[in-house]
């Protein structure tokens, strides 16, 4: 867990130097968000329209794509100037972070799926909040180290 303590004054004046190899990690993300989204579009839909149908085809990409492309590890775990711990995000929204932790229970409503699929859809969603978290927790090691790109191979292979 990275601790910051940003110094005294507004947001404004609290300088940031990104992480060595940030913009390409970041791209990378953006990129495989892409991919993910396009595979869950890609997807075979319900017989009839349902709400889940709905969900999988439009909502759950659109998700994905703003998870991947919202990354920022400035949205890190952090101590506040009063001294509180304040939680980081990795970038995501709230609403974002809710539809994907939602989808282990909403694919179970999408019987013609195949269970393979199924699970790849968990996976992604997963990973994607995953790697959320281990921006929020640790942006420099997720980024120095390759443990976010590893996280798109992951994705990769699950959409494969």
């Amino acid at each position: 867990m990275t601790i910051s303590y940003p110094p005294a004054g507004p947001a404004d004046d609290v300088s940031y130097e990104p992480w060595e190899g940030e913009e390409e990690a970041l791209a990378a993300a953006a990129a495989a968000g892409r991919r993910a989204a396009a595979w869950i579009r890609s997807l075979p839909t319900g017989p009839a329209p349902s709400p889940v149908g709905s969900w999988l085809r439009e909502d759950l990409p659109e998700s994905i794509e703003r998870a991947t492309s919202c990354l920022d590890p400035q949205d890190c775990d952090r101590m506040d100037p009063g001294g509180v711990m304040v939680d980081g995000t990795g970038g995501l929204d709230a609403e974002t972070r809710s539809k994907l932790v939602f989808v282990p229970c909403a694919v179970q409503d999408a019987p013609w799926l195949t269970p393979d699929q199924q699970i790849q859809v968990v996976a992604v969603a997963s990973l994607v909040t995953g790697a959320a978290r281990l921006l929020a927790e640790d942006p420099g090691t997720a980024i120095t180290t390759g443990e976010l790109s590893r996280m798109w191979a992951l994705v990769d292979h699950a959409i494969a």
